[in-house]
This record gives C-alpha cells, sequence and structure tokens, in this order.
C-alpha cells in the first residue's frame, strides 16, 4: 500500500514538473562558426533553470528547456549579449505551441 502510495506520489511530481517546463527560441544575430554555437552552448549549460540547450548556426537560434519562471527573458537576453550576440526575436512556446513574442 505504502509502495503505491509513493509511486502515485512520484508520478504527480514528475507530471508537475514537466508542465512547469517551457521552452524558448531566441533568434540570434551574429552566429558565423562552430566557435559561436559553442560558445552559445556553454553559457547556456551553465544557467541555472535551463535544462537543455539547442543552438543552430543554420537557423541563427537557440532554443532553451527551462523551468517555470527560470530564467527571466531578460537574464537570456543579457547571457546572449555578454557572448558577444544580438538576440533579436524572442518566442515563449506554450504547451500547445501557442507563440508569445518579446
Amino acid at each position: 500500500m505504502k509502495k503505491g502510495l509513493l509511486l502515485a506520489l512520484f508520478a504527480i511530481l514528475a507530471f508537475a514538473q514537466l508542465a512547469s517546463a517551457k521552452t524558448i527560441e531566441i533568434d540570434v544575430h551574429g552566429m558565423t562558426c562552430a566557435l559561436c554555437v559553442d560558445s552559445l552552448n556553454r553559457t547556456f549549460a551553465e544557467m541555472a533553470g535551463v535544462s537543455k540547450v539547442e543552438v543552430s548556426m543554420k537557423m541563427k537560434k537557440v532554443r532553451l528547456e527551462t523551468e517555470a519562471e527560470s530564467p527571466s527573458i531578460e537574464k537570456i537576453k543579457q547571457a546572449i549579449l555578454n557572448a558577444g550576440f544580438t538576440p533579436t526575436k524572442v518566442t515563449v512556446l506554450a504547451d500547445e505551441n501557442v507563440n508569445q513574442s518579446h
């Protein structure tokens, strides 16, 4: 009985964490080489609240999977600026893939 209850509680907590995650896509101006991609990968891999980073030099985009409210859009933009690039468009992808541009 206790084992089943613990398993159900774990499943609820795991689902709640997934439900609170969000995906943020940033168009980045200034990426020209593999070192640019590596720099942005390292920048976001070290950022608290970021669980997954995808950087595409071809598409000139960074895609982040983050926790609910961490990090903020402003913190993400500032990290891109600090890495030497310019964020041109930020899109928050909701659960139903509804775009909200910032």
